[in-house]
């Protein structure tokens, strides 16, 4: 199986189109309280490190599908947030996981 965090080449194309939706989605993210920060990792797919202000925390990813291509928000092990295309959807359920994480 291949790692969703280590692309067989960097295309740019897709690197940018990446980048994109994740910026759109620490929009969301610190409009509703949380930090979002890009981390750019040469050789590694591009992720948003989300902090609570609770203090739970994980890493979320953009990617396509492998079936339809459609861009997904994932979660670091590799499940899906849900469609790129809704970034304030794709907030509020990464608030909800981690909301109850904080509170854990």
């Amino acid at each position: 199986m291949a790692s969703i965090t280590r692309p067989k080449r960097d295309v740019p194309g897709l690197r940018d189109a990446n980048l994109h939706r994740l910026e759109h989605l620490a929009v969301e993210l610190r409009r509703r309280g949380m930090a979002a920060d890009l981390v750019i990792a040469p050789g590694r797919i591009p992720r948003l490190e989300v902090v609570h202000r609770g203090g739970a925390a994980e890493d979320v990813y953009a990617w396509r599908g492998v079936q339809d291509g459609t861009w997904w928000f994932w979660w670091s092990w590799a499940e899906r947030i849900a469609a790129a295309a809704d970034p304030d959807d794709a907030a509020a359920r990464i608030e909800q996981v981690l909301t109850r994480h904080s509170w854990s």
